[in-house]
């Protein structure tokens, strides 16, 4: 897709900080908790709401770890990968939006994560930052799940584990 999904169908708005830092099931909300973000960024999804498999449309899913590698790979790495799926320019992303060419049409706008480290449930990134879930879990102890993201001052593609709870934005790819 060439845009974060702003699906609402069969999951529930969840606009609550501490009842979304508790949500072990699906859940989604808009950045800053303000429907004026929906048409630009998108919905913010735990990672619930990308497990129980019907977030994105009939056709299409949520990329797994092995399909963002794969992605990575055809974009020449992941130290440029980044580069090549932001937005150009400075309208969204703050200054220096390094490496951005946006060469593969993904235009990925810095929409910021509803989480990091032990702020679940907090707004962070706006302007700096996007993530994306994959639909690929990690086993151990944790509750934890593969995801994807960029920063401002770099071109590269993060890969990381993370707290399922936190609120990422998804691209669906099609069957």
């Amino acid at each position: 897709m060439a845009e974060n999904l702003k699906t609402t169908k069969y999951i529930p708005l969840v606009p609550d900080s501490t009842e979304w830092r508790n949500l072990l099931s699906p859940g989604y909300c808009w950045y800053d908790n303000d429907i004026a973000n929906k048409d630009e960024y998108g919905a913010l999804y735990n990672w619930y709401a990308v497990d129980a498999g019907d977030l994105c449309p009939i056709g299409w899913h949520v990329p797994t770890y092995d399909e963002w590698e794969l992605l990575v790979s055809h974009l020449g790495g992941k130290d440029v990968a980044g580069g090549k799926l932001k937005e150009t320019g400075t309208r969204h992303w703050e200054s220096p939006n390094t490496g951005a060419t946006n060469e593969s049409g993904f235009t990925a706008l810095p929409s910021g994560t509803h989480g990091s480290f032990d702020a679940i449930g907090i707004f962070v990134g706006l302007g700096t930052c996007s993530f994306w879930w994959s639909s690929t879990y990690i086993s151990g102890p944790a509750a934890y799940a593969d995801d994807r993201s960029i920063i401002y001052s770099s071109s590269k593609l993060f890969s990381a584990d993370e707290d399922r709870r936190y609120g990422n934005f998804v691209r669906c790819v099609k069957n």
